[in-house]
């Protein structure tokens, strides 16, 4: 997984995913490429946490979780979708499955700025 921001400075976030579960409940491990744990983040109803290391925080919705551990608000119902290859329609983002089939995936958030760019790779379990 790899997220580009347009901000000034330009961020950017590459990790190796594991992703479990359903956008109401689920959890997302994010580890680095020579395989340390960066996050854990668990939501499911009236909780999100994020796990970093010993410390955990929550927060009130797994959008904000989600834009805590990447720097960027990815919406994670429509994630799950896309991965599955549906064209789950969200306001300022704009997919790309045209590869989903081959275990590929690029979203672009137009709005609200900054402009974000988000591809991943993925196979499926």
């Amino acid at each position: 997984m790899s997220l580009r921001i347009d901000s000034q400075p330009v961020q950017t976030f590459s990790a190796l995913f594991e992703l479990r579960g359903s956008p109401e409940q689920g959890e997302l491990s994010l580890t680095s490429p020579i395989g340390s744990t960066l996050a854990q983040l668990h939501w499911a109803p009236g909780e999100a946490l994020l796990k970093n290391g010993s410390e955990t925080r929550r927060f009130d919705s797994v959008e904000a979780l989600i834009e805590a551990a990447t720097g960027a608000a990815i919406p994670v119902g429509a994630l799950f979708g896309w991965l599955a290859g549906r064209d789950e329609r969200v306001p300022g983002w704009r997919p790309d499955l045209a590869q989903v089939a081959n275990g590929r995936l690029q979203a672009t958030r137009e709005a609200p700025s900054p402009t974000a760019d988000l591809r991943i790779v993925f196979e499926r379990s």
